[in-house]
Order: structure tokens, then C-alpha cells, then sequence
């Protein structure tokens, strides 16, 4: 599973309602222990676990139209076993 905070890059969107979703989950991130310092997948992204499954989280560096360039592989990587 991968949880994606979707949002805008730069200083225009920061603090804006276009950047919720990214900053849900990095308060999740954060309340949970996981570090979202690995930048794979053109975001930040780390790995942990909720509940006992393996969960991904993920915060594309994209703008939110292009943000599938940044979840399908996040993804992708996920479901391999």
C-alpha cells in the first residue's frame, strides 16, 4: 500500500490548501516514526509499518498533474515481492 500526499513544489504553495494532502501525510509520517528523507520515485518516500502491513508513504515533487509519474513507480515497487 502506498499513502501519497498529493501537493504542489515550491514556495508559491507552501502553507496553501493545495498542499493538504502533503501535509497529512507528513504528519502521519511523523506520528508513525517513519522518515520521509529517501527521495525515490520524484518525491520523498519511506517506508514503514501500520498495524502490521508494510505501508509506503510517499510525497511526489511534482506538480499534482504530473504526480502519476511519481505513483505508478512507488507503487510498482511496493507490490514486488
Amino acid at each position: 500500500m502506498v499513502i501519497v500526499g498529493l501537493g504542489n513544489p515550491g514556495s508559491r504553495y507552501a502553507g496553501t490548501r493545495h498542499n493538504i494532502g502533503a501535509m497529512v501525510v507528513s504528519g502521519f509520517a511523523e506520528s508513525i516514526g517513519v522518515s520521509l528523507s529517501g527521495r525515490r520515485f520524484d518525491g520523498l518516500f519511506g517506508v514503514g509499518r501500520v498495524s502490521g502491513a508494510r505501508v509506503g508513504l510517499l510525497l511526489p515533487e511534482t506538480y499534482m498533474n504530473l504526480s502519476g509519474r511519481s505513483v505508478a513507480p512507488a507503487v510498482r515497487f511496493l507490490k514486488a515481492p
